[in-house]
């Protein structure tokens, strides 16, 4: 049977040599293409972590536990040494003050100063808000989330179990508007939890594999809590796009062949969505590649 990563690279391939070239909001420029599917079986604990690069899944499963906490400053990021989100304030930073600190000491500064943080650490209403907080025109705050579970637990065969971060109100104010906006859930008539994600926008190179840790280990987070088996995870994305200065990077990946089958597994039975922890986590037969170095487009 063909690795099941080649989807990944027949994708990274395609994009390469077939996308549509032009420039973007960033100003890099992309070869694009619009509409992309994959499709992982994950009941035997499989996981779509790439391997033929080192994709850092702990720092991956990091950001998603941060994402249900509901926050939205970098602060407790960085101190966990997530650092995937400080070009968006720190560029903010820069603006504003005319000061041209450097990325570690303006980290530093974070991390350390309560104050500094909550003035120059703030991203807006991004996922998590609209996840746990989300804010409807009469002041009534919804759990996505929480909803999401109940449902899980209690109405299995419901086609409503989605949650998404697309807030129209709140869009404007955010760092970053969600790339991966909507999830949705289906639970088989054996109790088998599949998900589905769909991706907006999707920097092939840097930000897909990551992605596809994310949404595995929250479907793991949600399996247990509802008492479900593991089923597949589908993959939606619209402008699926290759940055231009990753070009060879992207050459790269695509010379190197798959290899393993990575596994993902929880360590203990949390006792609810906001209870896990990364130590909760554990990934076996993992055996990737070198690092593809590779600059991010704010």
């Amino acid at each position: 049977m063909r690795h099941p990563e080649y989807q990944y690279l027949d994708l990274l391939e395609h994009v390469l040599e077939r996308g549509d070239e032009r420039v973007d909001r960033t100003g890099v420029g992309t070869r694009s293409v619009f509409g992309a599917m994959a499709r992982f079986d994950l009941s035997d604990g499989s996981i779509p972590l790439l391997t033929t690069k080192r994709v850092f899944w702990k720092t991956a499963v990091k950001e998603m536990l941060w994402f249900l906490t509901g926050g939205t400053n970098i602060q407790p990021l960085v101190r966990e040494n997530v650092k995937i989100w400080t070009d968006w304030p720190l560029a903010n930073y820069r603006r504003e003050t005319g000061e041209d600190i450097s990325q570690p000491d303006f980290e530093a500064r974070i991390a350390e100063d309560d104050a500094f943080a909550a003035k120059w650490g703030e991203l807006g209403p991004v996922y998590g808000k609209q996840w746990r907080r989300w804010l409807s025109s009469d002041g009534r705050e919804y759990d996505q989330i929480g909803d999401l579970i109940e449902m899980l637990r209690n109405n299995p065969s419901s086609r409503r179990m989605l949650f998404h971060g697309w807030n129209v109100a709140e869009v404007g104010q955010m760092a970053l508007p969600p790339c991966h906006m909507v999830y949705q859930y289906h639970v088989t008539s054996d109790g088998r939890l599949n998900s589905l994600m769909f991706q907006r926008s999707a920097d092939l190179l840097l930000g897909v594999g990551f992605n596809w840790v994310n949404a595995c280990a929250l479907q793991l987070m949600l399996a247990q809590q509802a008492g479900l088996e593991l089923g597949e995870f589908v993959w939606f994305g619209g402008d699926v796009h290759l940055y231009l200065n990753h070009v060879e990077q992207a050459r790269e990946q695509l010379s190197r062949e798959p290899r393993g089958h990575p596994k993902m597994r929880l360590t203990r039975k949390a006792a609810s969505i906001d209870d896990y922890r990364i130590e909760d986590f554990e990934v076996e037969d993992y055996a990737p590649q070198a690092v593809i170095k590779a600059d991010v487009a704010v």
